[in-house]
């Protein structure tokens, strides 16, 4: 076994026996990260606002998960969820709709309102109400995007949320601590979040995929396999750990 395996393969062993919990594990990089959570051992709680979504992935995820309806702009509901969850390992926080990429000018204060709602207070109270519960050894991960770094015309609000998760990542690894946060910046990534934000998604990941230093945009798995990273090595703390193919530097 080469040392790169090796790695691997110690990495995914620690996360057998963990209960982790994936907001937004019905799809995409969520849904990816606790397939390759349950095939390493892993018990994951999958959850996410459409209840047959829900359903559609416990099951396809097997005996080793469980899904719940969760709605993460409503506060009360995250309490109660983990409330009913108990103690666990790890929370993975992915949760969130199309994103908003419009001018200022086009974009409307409820709109801009509710993309905060969902991605940034949802994270934040998600966190709030989940730290109490993690084990020793746990850990949150967020998601932000490469937006936070090198924001683009029509992209104003997703690039504030993504930047204020960074943030808030930073000071709750040092306000939680030993509790370790980090957060995973995807790129381009292939997954179902595209279908609702570009006219043609199939063409705008071709374009973008193209223009990296990779040729190609990355895929939910690849994805997934940082969030594992994060999650399972127990030196990683109020890191940000970047994944797009080069984007940031092309």
């Amino acid at each position: 076994m080469s040392e790169s395996e090796s790695a691997a393969a110690a990495l995914s062993a620690s996360v057998s026996g963990k209960k982790i919990v994936i907001i937004g594990g019905t799809s995409g990089i969520g849904f990816a990260l606790a397939r390759q959570a349950v095939a390493a051992g892993a018990d994951v709680v999958i959850a996410s606002s459409n209840q047959d979504r829900v359903d559609a992935a416990t099951e396809r995820l097997g005996d080793s998960a469980q899904g719940r309806r969760l709605d993460v702009a409503d506060g009360a509901a995250i309490a109660a969820f983990f409330d009913e969850i108990g103690e666990f390992d790890h929370l993975v926080f992915t949760a969130g709709e199309s994103l908003l990429l419009k001018p200022v000018s086009d974009t409307s204060a409820q709109e801009a309102r509710t993309i905060f709602e969902r991605r940034f207070w949802g994270a934040f109270l998600s966190a709030k109400y989940a730290a109490p519960h993690l084990r020793e050894g746990g850990s949150i991960t967020f998601s932000s995007g490469t937006l936070a770094t090198r924001p683009a015309a029509g992209t104003a609000v997703t690039a504030a949320v993504t930047g204020g998760i960074e943030s808030l990542s930073r000071a709750l690894a040092v306000e939680l601590a030993p509790l370790r946060v980090n957060v995973i910046r995807p790129g381009v990534i292939r997954t179902e979040l595209w279908d609702g934000s570009v006219p043609d998604p199939d063409a705008f990941l071709r374009e973008s995929g193209s223009a990296l230093l990779t040729r190609r945009v990355g895929t939910a798995e690849e994805a997934a396999g940082a969030y594992l990273f994060a999650l399972s090595n127990p030196y990683v703390t109020g890191s940000t750990l970047t994944i797009d193919g080069g984007g940031v530097l092309v």
